[in-house]
């Protein structure tokens, strides 16, 4: 990067941006890389790998009477080109967020969407300063575009309804920032950007807003993070993998974001790995061709050295392993063990905590795979093993080899399925969740458990024994004995067929026979409920010996059933059934405190 020295090794603040899906995160990006150069300024922007610089000047030209260059000392901004939280968790340096400011896109249609959210918990989480964009304000109805204006010259030119509708909109974003524990303003109103945030309306497509959104970027790094920039800038360069990948003639090679120091052509690097810290020797730095369009053109030329902030293409061997949001350290001049243990560390950082039992969780990068860990450890969700990369057969199989069958699942953020892992998941009875939302993750595990859970408690239902107390009806005598066959009224709970019944002599049940049938109306049923008058089979006892009309008989409890109900089912059961329950568990308690518990 030219000019470093003049800037007394201040290096450029790192801009990410994020928001939802459709915001307009790409299409901001792409004009504030494109068209608000002035033609003949084209090589003024010039492109990275993962990034674009923009430098002080063109910032100048672009914010016009906004800002005034003479009072930075920051060489510009560098803007990460993957928009997204993805490459926002992904970007991490030294414990916290690669990233130095933020933008956040919101759409003024649209407002806060699940993935806004997810990105301010991001923000706050990692405690980056970021400012608002209030993205499409020229879809606003009845909005008078003014390309590449300032915000409020554009503003000033509209009618009094559609400035209505724009404060309208604006104050719910503003809302919206507030229910989220922001304070923030329009950025003109905004007088401290550390304890506000500033919300600047843009237009993507039009350029309006653009040049304050420069222009307040460049004030909040130049005010408030002037110390921060201060780089070596001839130490031995520090950054981190944005992404590993394959290109031709160069085999595996690292896309990484430099934020101190230099790499050079002939360094020995360490990055972080699937197994630990890799070294290797750097074969060649690349970065892209002037103008050439990242996405569309692979042709690279090499360079000598790199200095921060920058990105840059690393290809060199063995780094097949490497770990997308890893560290990259150059060694030059510094023990090799010393380099090795710090890259340690720093991934360290990231491990999660894992158990014995628990889910699989797979994540695109170190960093979403924090940023995944930390979420589930706030829903209380165990993790047995914690990885970055695409969900694997060996996954699948790490997840049948647990006993509970909530844990037989695997999340995967914003990661594939490779090979025959999907149906082998099928075959094996593990449930894959995958999304590229992290909360949505968390809430659809959440449902899994509870309808498992939920089943659970069913068949506990289904098998167990039911609490009732019925009465035998007087003149419902249809027969004696083998069986006895007497009309009752079920004054509480729930009469079932197959259960054991009895009456309290004192605070002992006397067992007097089983209930094998029920007939309502005629017709066989399988149980019945309180308030019911229907005739029962007795197998045991005869009327006039064993049993009396008007006897009071209970369902003759088991204790294992009865302490079931009591701990696990009584939120399931009806008051009535909870009472003949409450006043059998009594009567058996008075002879035995500790009955049932």
């Amino acid at each position: 990067m030219s000019g470093d020295t003049q800037h007394g090794g201040l290096r450029t603040p790192i801009v990410a941006v994020l928001g939802h899906v459709d915001h307009g995160k790409t299409s901001l990006l792409d004009k504030i890389r494109g068209s608000t150069v002035i033609e003949g300024e084209a090589g003024a922007i010039t492109q990275h790998i993962g990034a674009t610089a923009v430098p002080l000047d063109v910032v100048g030209e672009v914010a016009g009477s906004l800002v005034d260059p003479t009072e930075f000392d920051l060489p510009g901004l560098l803007f990460i080109d993957t928009p997204g939280h993805h490459s926002f968790t992904t970007l991490r340096s030294r414990g916290g967020a690669l990233a130095d400011i933020a933008i956040l896109v919101v759409d003024v249609n649209d407002g806060f969407q699940p993935q806004t959210e997810e990105a301010i918990k991001i923000l706050a989480d990692s405690q980056t300063p970021f400012v608002v964009a209030a993205n499409k304000v020229d879809t606003i109805p009845g909005w008078q575009i003014h390309e590449d204006a300032p915000i409020q010259q554009s503003l000033e030119a509209q009618s009094d309804r559609v400035e209505q509708q724009f404060n309208e909109k604006l104050y719910e974003i503003i809302g919206e920032l507030s229910d989220a524990g922001f304070t923030s303003d329009f950025y003109w109103r905004v007088q401290d950007f550390r304890s506000n945030v500033g919300v600047v309306p843009v237009s993507a497509m039009t350029g309006e807003g653009i040049p304050d959104l420069l222009a307040v970027l460049m004030g909040l790094a130049q005010r408030y993070m002037k110390e921060d920039m201060a780089i070596d800038v001839t130490g031995p360069g520090a950054g981190t993998v944005l992404e590993v990948k394959e290109e031709q003639g160069f085999g595996t090679t690292l896309d990484v974001i430099l934020y101190d120091g230099t790499i050079r052509a002939d360094d020995t690097i360490v990055v972080g790995g699937v197994n630990g810290p890799i070294v290797t020797d750097v074969r060649a730095l690349l970065k892209p061709r002037p103008l050439a369009e990242i996405r569309t053109e692979s042709r690279f030329e090499k360079v000598d050295e790199i200095a921060a902030a920058s990105g840059v293409k690393i290809a060199a061997p063995d780094l097949d392993d490497a770990i997308a949001g890893a560290p990259v350290r150059a060694v030059r001049g510094r023990d090799l063990d010393d380099v090795i243990a710090d890259v340690q560390e720093e991934l360290a950082e990231v491990a999660v905590d894992t158990g014995e039992e628990g889910v699989v969780v797979k994540a695109d990068t170190l960093g979403s795979l924090e940023a995944m860990a930390n979420a589930m450890e706030e829903a209380e969700i165990p993790i047995m093993r914690a990885e970055v990369g695409d969900i694997a057969p060996r996954d699948v199989a790490m997840a049948t080899t647990v006993d509970e069958e909530e844990y037989r699942a695997i999340l995967g953020f914003n990661v594939d399925t490779l090979g025959d892992a999907a149906e082998r998941a099928e075959q094996d009875d593990v449930r894959v969740f995958r999304s590229d939302v992290i909360y949505q993750l968390v809430e659809e595990y959440e449902a899994f458990v509870e309808d498992i859970e939920r089943r659970q408690r069913e068949a506990v239902f289904e098998n167990v024994m039911r609490p009732a107390r019925f009465r035998i009806l007087t003149d419902h005598v249809f027969r004696q004995s083998d069986p006895a066959v007497v009309g009752v009224e079920v004054l509480s709970g729930t009469l079932k067929r197959n259960t054991p019944v009895g009456y309290f002599d004192g605070n002992e049940i006397e067992r007097v026979g089983v209930v094998k049938g029920i007939q309502d109306q005629g017709e066989d049923v399988d149980e019945v409920r309180a308030g019911n008058e229907v005739a029962v089979s007795i197998d045991g006892p005869t009327v006039g010996r064993g049993i009396d009309e008007g006897d009071e008989l209970w369902v003759d409890l088991p204790e294992k059933h009865a302490k079931v109900l009591e701990q696990e089912l009584l939120e399931e059961i009806p008051a009535d059934e909870r009472e003949a329950l409450h006043q059998y568990l009594e009567t058996q308690r008075k002879r035995d405190p500790f009955w049932g518990k």
